[in-house]
């Protein structure tokens, strides 16, 4: 009941930036936190950020510096700016998505995955 698109990853030098959006659409009352994670190829799901509905924010270690997580509610869309990548960065990019549908049942969503390389 709510789908979640992402874009904007990519092939980036080592030093580079992207920037990842996803968007939610469906039959959503209110999105209460918004947030990225990875997973690299034989390692366990990582918290990259995640913000609330006021804010509040909270990143992983390994990003803080570079990273910023911002969100747009009235577009239901969160951003990822990543900066100074580093080739460690590299995986599969998960946007989550918790809050209450319309409905009033609460809801977790993910999105189908978006790739970040980088590599020289």
């Amino acid at each position: 009941q709510v789908r979640l698109v992402e874009s904007g990853g990519g092939l980036v030098q080592p030093g580079g930036s992207l920037r990842l959006s996803c968007a939610a659409s469906g039959s959503i009352f209110s999105i209460n936190s918004m947030g990225w994670y990875r997973q690299a190829p034989g390692k366990q799901s990582e918290l990259v950020a995640v913000i609330a509905r006021d804010g509040d924010t909270n990143y992983a270690n390994s990003v803080k510096g570079r990273f910023t997580i911002s969100r747009d509610n009235a577009k239901n869309t969160v951003y990822l700016q990543m900066n100074s990548l580093k080739p460690e960065d590299t995986t599969v990019y998960y946007c989550n998505a918790r809050g209450t549908l319309v409905s009033r049942a609460e809801f977790s969503s993910w999105g189908q995955g978006i790739q970040v390389t980088v590599s020289s």
